[in-house]
């Protein structure tokens, strides 16, 4: 970008080159530090940038950091490719630990501790206000992957978490046609240390990105009551359905977490998983190959409903999860519910 003089080409002080951010990044980043309320949000080219940024920001050689044992597959990878590399111990810790039974585990070294809730596979709902607390005490910070939510059916900077990411490219965007992650805190120390990571290894984002960022957050209450909404009426179904064992849904009444979802969410997203009741990897192909509404695919938060495997995917963690049957991922988009659900019980049908 343009200067208007000399003497501000090398004013710290005014923005001189375009990486840094123009007008549409700060329209964007203003309207997240309303959502998150926040002090400062910060901007990265994707969820998972937002995510390993901000370890290697806070993080130094010599430090550990406790992660979730149910975290985002990509950011365990970083946590044990990379981080390891440079000298941070990184500890996985099961994520129905209490919050006494977590904080146990801290040693003198401990310099962060990585929350995911709920978690995006098995869906946990870890008690963040209390964890952030004893935290706190403690002077070890406190990250939050809070993608589920939205920003806007939990607030982790409001119970005590120093830093809120999130993968924007979900819920955030909508309409599953960019990436963009942010991270958000009240601390200007952690502010400090994210800039200089930016800084430092040249993480950008375009300003067409930032617009259509801006565009998804326009209608972000809108989206998120129906993925609400049809996501609560297809997992109640699934729930009485004989082929399936168990729902993993914090806002359904009786799902693992709900107690814990109802007294710290204003809301619910429309993710969740569900047991597909002695379902070896055949019936589990059939039954996923049979659907024609729900895509299969990795991602989730945008306008169509999407279906996922999950088993794959444990054999990375220190425990992996057992539940007598497939564990199957549902993202509910925004078409007509009656429409998923009759899509759902004829694949059902086609696996037995």
């Amino acid at each position: 970008m343009l200067v208007p003089d000399a003497d501000a080409l090398y004013d710290d002080a005014q923005t001189t080159y375009g990486r840094a951010g123009l007008a549409t990044h700060e329209a964007l980043i203003d309207a997240l530090i309303d959502l998150e309320n926040a002090a400062t949000v910060k901007l990265f080219p994707s969820g998972l940038a937002a995510m390993t940024g901000t370890l290697l920001a806070v993080l130094k050689a010599g430090d550990e950091v406790l992660v979730t044992d149910a975290i985002y597959k990509p950011t365990r990878r970083f946590c044990d490719r990379v981080l390891s590399r440079f000298g941070v111990t990184v500890r996985y810790y099961p994520p129905n630990a209490s919050p006494d039974e977590l904080i146990a585990l801290c040693a003198s070294q401990t310099r962060l501790i990585v929350l995911e809730s709920p978690g995006s596979l098995t869906f946990e709902v870890q008690d963040a206000p209390a964890i952030a607390a004893l935290a706190g005490a403690r002077g070890i910070l406190t990250l939050m992957d809070n993608t589920w939510a939205a920003g806007l059916y939990f607030k982790p900077l409001d119970h005590g978490v120093d830093l809120s990411v999130q993968a924007l490219t979900k819920y955030v965007g909508g309409h599953s046609d960019v990436f963009m992650g942010s991270v958000a805190t009240h601390k200007p120390s952690l502010a400090r240390a994210l800039d200089r990571a930016i800084l430092d290894f040249g993480w950008s984002v375009s300003a067409e990105d930032a617009y259509m960022m801006l565009r998804g957050l326009r209608t972000l209450p809108t989206r998120m009551a129906r993925h609400q909404q049809s996501g609560l009426r297809v997992a109640d179904w699934l729930s009485r359905h004989p082929r399936v064992d168990k729902i993993f849904h914090p806002a359904l009444e009786g799902s693992p977490g709900h107690d814990l979802w109802r007294r710290d969410f204003t809301g619910g997203a429309g993710l969740f998983a569900f047991v597909l009741n002695a379902a070896g990897v055949g019936e589990t192909r059939l039954f996923l190959d049979a659907l024609k509404l729900f895509g299969l695919g990795f991602s989730w938060g945008g306008f169509e409903s999407l279906a996922l495997n999950c088993d794959p995917q444990f054999g990375v963690r220190q425990a992996p999860p057992e539940y007598g049957g497939a564990l199957i991922r549902l993202s509910i988009g925004l078409e007509n519910a009656d429409d998923l659900i009759e899509d759902l019980n004829q694949a059902l049908a086609a696996a037995s």
